[in-house]
Parts: structure tokens; C-alpha cells; sequence
């Protein structure tokens, strides 16, 4: 951010993103100022007046701690802005940061002001303006653990996430922690072992888990492909879903870690199920258009 640049400015916001700066400043006691983002350079300017009356009254060791203290404030600050200016994009017209619960803009902004990482910022904005769009959606819980999280385990979560599919709700299907589409992108026994240490995920090498009594028709979906599986019962059937499932931390995290579809692995689930004598229908099968039987003599 260049010094002395305003960040956002009231007159060029939408009515959501008005009124989520002016939850913050309420929450969060005037951080923010509801006409603009108190700039950085506007708070380093106070700063520097704050400390030439100091110097006349307290010790050069006061003063250094002073110093730091105001610098770290400032990145602080720097880093609440940041990641509240890459919320207002994801606003919805619909959104409603009125309804925002106080509390949980305060544990927020407690927990996001030591993030300065960029990508993980982008993270952190879109729980926020998630929150905004729908008040109740993020738990302080996924919060707290946001605030714990590296970039490193953010990736391999992300990573995660490209071989997930929904199945009712958000479902990475990993079916054998040694085939070579998993590994590629850094999928494995370790990564999974301590996915499910840090509390993303459950992860079971062994037995798995299994979605239970399904109707005989049963439609999911991969990045928005659909698939379509008939089983051979009218109703209680049984899916292998794989040896993960995500946390209720890790079902909200999911849809905003910014995964993307890994080649190849609709057809590899395709196979997989059909392999086990299911009938399973593609997506191209789905589209297309089913041809007449009928023709010129």
C-alpha cells in the first residue's frame, strides 16, 4: 500500500460494503472510520507527533519500547485494512453485515491483524465478506483455527480440496492413499495423518467411510460436472466415499481455499465405481442429447 493512499473511499462502495466498514468501526471500537479506511500513513503521522512530546518525558528505553510498539500497530493496522479491502469485492447485493455479531468481528480482527501473507489475506477476506453475505456461516471456532493456520498446510489443504466432490455436502474422495494421481499433487499417508491432526479432517486408512441409504438414482457433482449413480436397490443403498471426510472446520474452509479441478479425476472416480459394479452415468452422457431411432426407409 503506498503511503498516504487512500484505501477505500464511502462514495465508491456499495450499500454492503458501507455498512460492513461501519459494523467494523462499531465492533471494533473506531478502527475504522465509517467515511474511509484509516490510512496507514495517517496513523504513522500521529505516531511520529506522539513521539516527539515522548521523548521529552520518558527514558531511551521507554522510547524503543514505544517504538516498537507503535510500529507493530501500524503493520497491524496495515494488515486489517488489507484483508478488509479484499472483502468488499465479494459482497453480495443480497449480503448483511448489519447482522454481524460483534463479538465475532472483534475475535476476527483480533485473530487476521498479524497476517500479512497475500495469499493467505485473500483467505481470510473471503471468510469475511462469506460472513457479511451470510451472517452465521464461518463459527469463531473456524476463526480461531484460521488464525493457526500456515501457508504451508493452507496449500495442502487446498491441494486436498481439488479431489473433493459434492456429495450432500463438500466430500474429497480418496480412495487409495498410494495411487500416483493422489501423490502427484502431494496427497499421502503423511499429509493425510497430519491434515487430520491439525483438525480438517478424519482420516480412516483402513476401514473408510461409506455414505448410507441412498435412493436407487443418486446425482453428485465435480466442479460442477454431474455424475449419476443407479443402484441396483429402490432405496438403502451404500456409496464408498474413501478414507476422508472434512471436519466441520474444514467443510467451511473448503469452497474459499481456492481449489481447482485435477485432470483426469472425474474419469478416475468413473472408473473406480464402475469398476465395483455400479452403473454410473457421465456428465457427457448427461448432456447429451439422446438420438432417434427413426430414419428413411
Amino acid at each position: 500500500m503506498a503511503d498516504g493512499a487512500s484505501l477505500v473511499n464511502l462514495g465508491d462502495l456499495s450499500k454492503p460494503a458501507t455498512v460492513l466498514i461501519e459494523k467494523i468501526s462499531d465492533a471494533i471500537g473506531g478502527i475504522f472510520k465509517p467515511w474511509q479506511i484509516r490510512r496507514i500513513a495517517q496513523a504513522e503521522g500521529e505516531a511520529e507527533r506522539f513521539k516527539a512530546v515522548a521523548q521529552i518525558e520518558i527514558s531511551k528505553l521507554q522510547r524503543r519500547a514505544l517504538q516498537r510498539f507503535i510500529t507493530e500497530e501500524a503493520k497491524k493496522q496495515c494488515n486489517m485494512e488489507a484483508i478488509t479491502a479484499k472483502a468488499l469485492p465479494g459482497l453480495q447485493n443480497s449480503a448483511e453485515p448489519q447482522k454481524m455479531d460483534d463479538d465475532w468481528i472483534a475475535n476476527f480482527f483480533d485473530k487476521c491483524r498479524l497476517i500479512s501473507n497475500d495469499e493467505m489475506q485473500i483467505l481470510w477476506a473471503k471468510v469475511l465478506a462469506g460472513e457479511a453475505n451470510s451472517p452465521g456461516s464461518y463459527s469463531k471456532r473456524t476463526v480461531n483455527f484460521l488464525g493457526s493456520l500456515d501457508r504451508t498446510d493452507a496449500l495442502l489443504f487446498q491441494s486436498l480440496c481439488g479431489f473433493s466432490w459434492i456429495i450432500g455436502s463438500v466430500t474429497p474422495l480418496i480412495f487409495s492413499v498410494d495411487a500416483e494421481i493422489y501423490n502427484r499433487q502431494g496427497i499421502n499417508f503423511n499429509t493425510l495423518k497430519h491434515l487430520d491432526e491439525i483438525g480438517l479432517l478424519s482420516f480412516e486408512n483402513l476401514t473408510g467411510y461409506i455414505r448410507k441409504r441412498l435412493p436407487k438414482k443418486f446425482g453428485i457433482l465435480y466442479c460442477g460436472e454431474p455424475m449419476i449413480i443407479d443402484f441396483p436397490n429402490e432405496k438403502d443403498n451404500n456409496l464408498d466415499i474413501g478414507k476422508v471426510l472434512l471436519s466441520k472446520t474444514g467443510q467451511e474452509l473448503a469452497p474459499i481455499c481456492g481449489a481447482k479441478a485435477i485432470p483426469g479425476f472425474y474419469d478416475y472416480v468413473f472408473s473406480h465405481w464402475k469398476g465395483r459394479g455400479l452403473t454410473v452415468t457421465s456428465s457427457h452422457d448427461i448432456s447429451q442429447p439422446k438420438q432417434s431411432n427413426t430414419g428413411s426407409a
